[in-house]
């Protein structure tokens, strides 16, 4: 009698042994292995300190992973040690199963978003461009120069052209306190770098001279084959202690009164920007600046060239050793194309001009 309840027993631990045997067999094949209810790409976070019963309830709730199912993947990430999982923002595409999003939340892979700053802006410009970014953390919003040097921990007295214009990429909720700092550590390590390369032929005397010289350049072209050769030209004014005559910086100077068209009394108001009234280099950098306009104001192009005018083709501008070929040029460039009375004005003045000889 003993013998038979025994193996009756026996019999019944084996079935539910079996049993189980297919649970978990179901579970690692079916449930584990079947792509999760996903048709299309979703943006899931997990919040920081947020354990794994937590997140599977959540995922549970967004109807991602099925009643009961939520109980079993906690379960089986127990059984093999995998329940550390890290903060941030996940990228949970159609296809995925309960394995991959466990192993995508344990790798920390978050999503990552950019913000791009080109050259030339201003710091203002760059500010509100972080600030409006949706996935940006905006703790900066509303406070003013000083008080953003604080927060960002910098010494600095001044904002302009201390940045680095670059591409950034970030993870959700970043700062923009982070951003700033990113991207001010990697101009003050560039400008570090680029000094060290310094032409014995330039003027500057330091690396804020370098980033001020920079920043006009950067304004005054885009053309990379024209950087040296347009920074040669302030280098010899320099040298000589003749103004720059810029218009970029006067521009700054005038900062809101500037309504996009400069004109000659514009060139006469004194700031401490206006290269016009002033000799030397405006006290700050003008704008963000660029590798290679960096690299073009401790190099500048050795040649006799004091003057420059744009040609309105591509960008581009013609450079003048001397005054009388200068204004033959301005004639040439400026006037003819746009003001055809005042070309015919200053043609009479300057009957010399190789373009006002060919036309008269």
């Amino acid at each position: 009698m003993l013998r038979i309840i025994r193996l009756i027993l026996i019999t019944f631990i084996t079935a539910i042994l079996v049993a189980s045997g297919s649970i978990v067999t179901w579970f690692f094949k079916q449930g584990l292995e079947q792509p999760l209810p996903i048709s299309s790409q979703l943006e899931y976070r997990v919040k920081s300190g947020a354990t794994l019963r937590q997140v599977a309830n959540d995922l549970n709730e967004q109807g991602i992973l099925p009643d009961y199912f939520d109980l079993g993947w906690v379960m089986w990430a127990k059984l093999t040690r995998q329940t550390q999982i890290k903060a941030g923002e996940y990228a949970l595409t159609e296809g995925l199963n309960a394995k991959e999003l466990l192993a995508l939340l344990k790798s920390g892979k978050t999503m990552q978003y950019s913000i791009s700053i080109p050259e030339g802006w201003i710091f203002q410009q760059m500010f509100f461009h972080i600030q409006k970014h949706p996935k940006i953390k905006p703790l900066l919003k509303g406070l003013n120069h000083q008080e953003i040097i604080e927060k960002l921990e910098i010494s600095e007295t001044h904002l302009e052209g201390r940045f680095f214009p670059d591409t950034y990429l970030f993870e959700a909720e970043t700062t923009d306190i982070e951003i700033l700092q990113r991207s001010y550590k990697k101009m003050q390590h560039l400008l570090k770098e680029i000094w060290e390369q310094k032409s014995p032929e330039s003027p500057l005397q330091n690396p804020e001279q370098a980033l001020i010289l920079a920043s006009i350049i950067e304004k005054e072209t885009a053309n990379s084959e024209e950087r040296t050769e347009i920074s040669g030209v302030f280098s010899r004014r320099l040298q000589l202690g003749m103004k720059l005559q810029t218009d970029p910086t006067v521009i700054y100077g005038l900062e809101t009164a500037f309504d996009g068209n400069l004109r000659k009394e514009d060139l006469l108001k004194d700031t401490p920007y206006n290269t016009y009234t002033r000799t030397g280099l405006p006290p700050t950098p003008i704008a963000l600046v660029g590798k290679a306009a960096l690299i073009a104001a401790v190099q500048p192009k050795q040649n006799k060239h004091l003057f420059f005018v744009a040609t309105g083709e591509n960008g581009k501008h013609h450079f003048s050793e001397t005054l009388a070929e200068h204004d033959c040029a301005v004639i040439q460039y400026q006037l003819k194309p746009h003001a055809p009375l005042r070309f015919q004005q200053r043609c009479k003045e300057r009957p010399d001009c190789s373009i006002c000889r060919s036309n008269f």
